[in-house]
């Protein structure tokens, strides 16, 4: 009896964290995705109305990029508390960090009022948001994780990815309604700052629920055996620097793509294809929707089929996904437009599906938060950032210390910038050692694998983990 009421307890907690994850998530990407679709939609011409359309889209795109330089600070930081005092207590503090700098966006004044000043408060504010969400990846994925069942981490970790869609779809809907109710005019003065406002809150709701969970079952047991690093992030750069960078690379396809999909098409359908900024709001809409099914489900398959070769799939996938998606947007039909953006995020979802899994696997757990809270965001300073820089400069062209790049005038060039970080990730995902099926309760120096170093006179904390 006492072991069913434990049993019953342990699932109820499981329960617990998977929703205080993916709500947590859902709130962080929220924030994130307002400032990417705004960017996309107008702070070119309310922050830099002086410069050439497409020079002032770039401006706000470098403002963007911001953002993602932030996030493997914010990784390193929150990654020594995540390993040092617990996912939980980490993860209020991120939510709260970026829940408050959403808000403050929101009063940033233009151009018009305070001239280049409003930019500066932007660039600011947007690296306070890198920081935050830098921090919320890794605790999240592990608070699930780390309470679910081996044969279930798959599908387990993927409810945190869940939170992407989630946040996608709600800063979409939140900037669609105002559009709506506030008309062309009102939108651009003051339509755009409401969602911003409601960030609060979402942070209330969120911190309602990330109280209520408890701290996960295996750092808890790090701790009774006083097995807690004193410094994690120089730890595991030390043994995994291999894993940190295959962690980074292999995310170039999945990461790359979603931001070209989701925030530079706003500018590239709007501006370069002439279609309605609702057009493509509710393209991107169904697409975030769409996800709400796949991503879950690929992080299922994973725990069947394995986590590489699902993640393999996908890549491949995406790898000729640039010239068809682009392809159909050119054609400036609009069923093919939308069914491009309907399904573009399809090849993006086989990866992110089992991605959490796969790169938080990859660490033993007194490591875990900081390694791949590294992993993951260092491909935001090399994918996520820079890609609707990129895709804008391949198009449009722009001049970067006195030399002139890109200027194509055709979508093929961002398709081949695709396929190449298509082939990296591919080989990234290839070297990577798959452990969906290894005990990830225990630290990996201490399973029989290390036996036989042990045997040969090393300590077992002197091996690779």
């Amino acid at each position: 009896m006492a072991v069913t009421a434990a049993a019953a307890d342990e699932r109820k907690q499981l329960r617990r964290a998977v929703v205080a994850s993916t709500v947590g998530t859902s709130i962080e990407w929220y924030d994130f995705f307002l400032y990417s679709t705004a960017t996309g939609l107008l702070f070119a011409k309310l922050f830099f109305p002086k410069s050439d359309p497409l020079v002032g889209t770039l401006q706000a795109f470098l403002i963007y990029a911001v953002g993602f330089i932030a996030r493997p600070i914010g990784a390193a930081i929150f990654g020594h508390y995540g390993d040092r005092i617990g996912r939980k207590a980490t993860l209020i503090a991120t939510l709260l960090l970026m829940g408050v700098a959403t808000f403050l966006i929101g009063f940033v004044p233009t151009y018009a009022t305070i001239g280049i000043w409003g930019a500066v408060l932007l660039v600011v504010l947007r690296f306070t948001q890198g920081i935050g969400v830098g921090g919320e990846w890794g605790g999240s994925v592990l608070l699930s994780m780390e309470w679910g069942h081996r044969g279930r981490r798959g599908l387990i970790a993927s409810w945190p990815q869940f939170g992407v869609p989630v946040g996608l779809f709600l800063a979409n809907g939140a900037l669609l309604i105002m559009s709506n109710i506030a008309g062309k005019e009102g939108f651009a003065s003051w339509g755009w700052r409401v969602p911003f406002y409601f960030s609060i809150v979402l942070v209330g709701v969120g911190l309602y629920v990330r109280l209520r969970v408890l701290e996960t079952p295996l750092f808890q047991r790090l701790v009774e055996q006083r097995r807690i690093e004193r410094a994690p992030v120089g730890e595991v750069i030390r043994r995994n620097w291999r894993e940190i960078l295959q962690s980074a690379f292999l995310r170039l396809s999945e990461q790359a793509p979603f931001y070209i999909f989701t925030a530079y098409v706003f500018t590239y359908g709007t501006e370069v294809l002439k279609q309605s900024r609702n057009f493509v709001l509710y393209a991107v809409l169904a697409a975030s929707v769409l996800s709400f099914f796949s991503i879950p489900l690929f992080g299922y398959l994973s725990d069947r089929l394995g986590r590489k070769r699902v993640y393999m799939a996908g890549v491949a996938i995406m790898g000729v996904w640039g010239f068809v998606y682009f392809g159909l947007l050119d054609t400036k039909v609009a069923v093919l437009m939308f069914l491009a953006i309907f399904v573009s995020l399809i090849p993006h979802d086989l990866q992110y599906g089992p991605q959490a899994a796969l790169i938080a696997e990859s660490y033993t757990g007194r490591l875990r938060y900081s390694g791949a809270s590294l992993g993951y965001q260092l491909a935001s300073v090399i994918a996520g950032g820079p890609a609707p820089v990129i895709a804008a400069a391949l198009y449009g062209g722009a001049t970067f210390f006195g030399v002139k790049v890109g200027g194509y005038k055709t979508s093929l060039a961002i398709a081949w910038y695709i396929l190449v970080c298509a082939v990296i990730s591919f080989i990234a995902a290839a070297t990577v050692k798959d452990r969906s099926k290894q005990d990830i309760s225990i630290e990996y120096d201490e399973q029989p694998a290390a036996a036989q170093p042990i045997a040969a006179g090393l300590r077992p904390t002197q091996q690779s983990t």
